[in-house]
């Protein structure tokens, strides 16, 4: 049992309180997630004013991705060894200052290194959501605590390209883009005051911090990252290739020092047991194809929207609101999925996904500008739905068989595999999408070539969201029951 430094172990998280403590925790999602999509309705602006280059305003959006998800596994065992409200705490403190440092930037360097403070104050912040979920909800009240999860997610990640489009529409007391950062502010200060509603929790086996990991993980997860991120826009030039290759030989390195660590008794960053609880590692492998299908999806979604068929900022915002209100519908009410399904809520949410861009890739290819929006929206809350079946019960069932001394680790873990599903997922559908319009010639930018462009890549979507329903097949990957609603994905 984790220690609680307000009361006994076991008895701080029972009552009312603990659900008191869930919206609480739950901002740190909300506002990490917001901050990757509301940045993109902010750039054009922030470019113009503050004279920035493309590569600059590039590395405004890359530099925030890239130093969340390299400190993730950090964050999460930092929470572990001092405790999970204390780091939640610190990273809020400084995700709020960045963010004022980001609306009060007077030149794109300023605004790049407020972004990348923000990354790290991000991955700090992020994984103790998970943390604390998983050591103060236990039994059918873990679903319901991580269906929260999931709302705030789906909230953040189309609110995003919405709120941004607003804030600038509206140009509150003429702040234009600076807003979109700038709204964090009150955020923050508001949740800092309420933080104390959250019980604190640390691990009881973890003694020191894993310096020797941290020196090999951060390295690899960057020359993963960099690549990923940067290789398509660059025309992936030979560098990619080494920067890849280094990041193997890298991981390789880590996971050797972090068995042979735990072997001679020691802490290690993430604890290699973990990876012998197949809920873990089946909950994983799975992240991989639901979380690099969304992030891909909601990027070629935009490009099609704003790029393809002329739509502003705020108007390709709105054209989100059906796939997130479904979204948000169906992650809120996941935990009275699993109670009917159980694993197979997951399932039937993939072929959710398959059915909805399957759908899409059909009614947008040769629409060209006189696509049937009602319908392309309709789907896309189809699509949207399935995504939101999966997202929250996934992370539940891939944590039910941690134990809570390792929560941290195994939440830094889990969040770092989502941010590299995405970063991975954009790569290679960019590539297809990229490579579609290309061939288009000098048609590539009508919205004939959008629409083929788009339906290639959710073909290619549609098969990773089909992956995602042949790993959630319950027996054959996660063991147990397929009706085990409470307890989903034990060991």
């Amino acid at each position: 049992m984790s220690s609680l430094a307000t009361e006994p172990a076991g008895t701080a998280v029972r009552g009312r309180r603990r659900w008191l403590a869930l919206p609480v925790i739950l901002v740190g999602t909300f506002m990490t997630i917001l901050d990757f999509f509301i940045v993109n309705v902010a750039i054009p602006s922030a470019q113009a004013e503050l004279r920035a280059t493309d590569a600059q305003i590039q590395f405004v959006v890359a530099g925030y991705g890239m130093a969340y998800a390299s400190g993730l596994i950090t964050g999460g065992r930092l929470g572990d060894l001092y405790g999970r409200r204390r780091v939640f705490a610190i990273g809020l403190a400084g995700f709020t200052v960045a963010s004022a440092l980001c609306g009060l930037a007077t030149g794109p360097v300023m605004l790049l290194a407020a972004r990348v403070l923000q990354g790290v104050a991000a991955a700090l912040m992020f994984p103790q959501v998970l943390s604390v979920i998983t050591v103060t909800y236990t039994g059918d009240d873990r679903p319901r605590a991580f269906a929260g999860y999931g709302a705030a997610l789906g909230l953040a990640t189309v609110g995003g390209q919405v709120l941004g489009g607003l804030l600038i529409a509206a140009d509150v007391l003429g702040l234009g883009w600076r807003a979109c950062f700038l709204v964090n502010l009150p955020v923050g200060v508001v949740t800092l005051l309420l933080l104390r509603l959250v019980p604190e929790s640390r691990s009881e086996t973890a003694r020191t911090l894993d310096l020797t990991g941290v020196v090999l993980v951060v390295p690899a997860l960057l020359l993963l990252l960099v690549p990923l991120v940067e290789g398509r826009q660059e025309g992936w030039p030979g560098w990619t290739f080494a920067s890849l290759a280094a990041s193997a030989a890298m991981f390789a390195l880590f996971a050797v020092q972090q068995v042979r660590l735990s072997r001679a008794g020691g802490a290690p960053l993430v604890e290699p047991s973990l990876f012998r609880s197949r809920s873990f590692t089946a909950g994983l492998a799975t992240v991989l194809a639901v979380y690099g299908g969304m992030a891909s999806f909601m990027l070629v979604i935009a490009l099609y929207v704003q790029d393809g068929l002329g739509r502003s900022p705020l108007g390709a915002g709105l054209v989100f609101l059906p796939m997130g209100v479904a979204f948000f519908a169906t992650s809120a009410n996941a935990a009275r999925f699993t109670r009917l399904l159980g694993r197979r809520t997951l399932t039937a949410g993939a072929l959710l996904v398959v059915a909805g861009e399957g759908c899409l890739a059909l009614v947008t290819r040769n629409a060209g500008a006189e696509v049937d929006l009602p319908l392309y929206e309709a789907l896309m809350a189809v699509a949207g739905a399935g995504i939101g079946m999966v997202g929250a019960p996934l992370l539940s069932q891939a944590l039910s068989g941690v134990g809570p001394g390792d929560a941290g680790s195994a939440s830094g873990v889990l969040s770092t595999v989502q941010q590299m599903a995405g970063a991975l997922g954009v790569a290679l559908i960019g590539i297809v999408f990229f490579g579609v319009l290309g061939g288009a010639g000098g048609d590539a930018a009508s919205p004939q070539a959008y629409g083929r462009a788009f339906a290639a890549s959710l073909v290619c979507l549609g098969a990773l969201a089909a992956a995602a329903a042949v790993l959630t097949v319950p027996d054959r990957w996660w063991g147990g029951p397929a009706s085990s609603a409470g307890h989903v994905g034990s060991r």
